[in-house]
């Protein structure tokens, strides 16, 4: 379905033989290990993370074979509670239904051919649909800040239109606002990113008022 900077997604149906009421789309996001990916900000998101286990500590800090592998299982645990956490919130992101390793499985947004929901950057509509959009896209911006979190690498491509309702993926990066140490400058990049896309479509739209908003939702 999609090549990224930091893994794969993969179409795959979960059926019952035989029966075919009995089948379902999910969508399977492999994580590459640190030698085959591009994403070269890690440490940027990482600022405030724990690891548990003090082994996997030791490797991560020498950079050892287990250590790569348990850094990119990591993105995919990390990705895998922020959807769990912001499914309970109500957030409209896609249902996350399980990991192992470097490997999630997740709701697939996209209709039953298998043909994926396009992403915010690929619509084109009227004015007031893009001003819905707008409104939507803030709505979820407010579920995380009010859970004292930013997205922190929101943008048009990210956001996905399915069903005419606004749905965000890749949340790998998920940072906390507070125990980040740049995370106020993340959640600020995020507004900036967005105001900036819809304010070319010609939405009414200010970085700075929904900075200054969604730091009322946090605080």
């Amino acid at each position: 379905l999609k090549t990224g900077k930091e893994a794969d997604v993969f179409l795959l149906e979960r059926a019952v033989p035989d029966d075919p009421t009995q089948r379902t789309l999910l969508a399977a996001k492999r994580y590459r290990g640190i030698e085959n990916r591009s994403f070269q900000r890690s440490a940027v998101y990482t600022e405030g993370r724990s690891t548990r286990n003090t082994r996997d500590t030791r490797a991560l800090a020498k950079k050892t074979a287990h250590g790569r592998e348990v850094a990119a299982a990591q993105w995919s645990l990390a990705e895998f509670e922020a959807l769990c956490r912001m499914w309970e919130r109500g957030a409209p992101v896609p249902y996350p239904v399980q990991v192992s390793g470097t490997e999630m499985l997740m709701e697939f947004l996209g209709d039953d051919r298998g043909i994926a929901a396009p992403r915010l950057a690929q619509v084109r509509g009227s004015n007031a649909e893009m001003q819905e959009y707008f409104t939507q896209v803030v709505d979820l911006m407010r579920v995380f800040a009010a859970a004292g979190f930013a997205h922190g690498d929101l943008s048009a491509y990210n956001l996905l239109v399915h069903e005419e309702r606004v749905r965000v993926i890749d949340l790998p990066q998920i940072v906390d606002v507070i125990a980040n140490p740049q995370g106020l400058d993340l959640l600020h990049r995020d507004c900036v990113n967005v105001c900036d896309w819809f304010a070319r479509r010609r939405v009414e739209c200010d970085a700075e008022a929904l900075f200054a908003d969604l730091l009322g939702t946090l605080f």
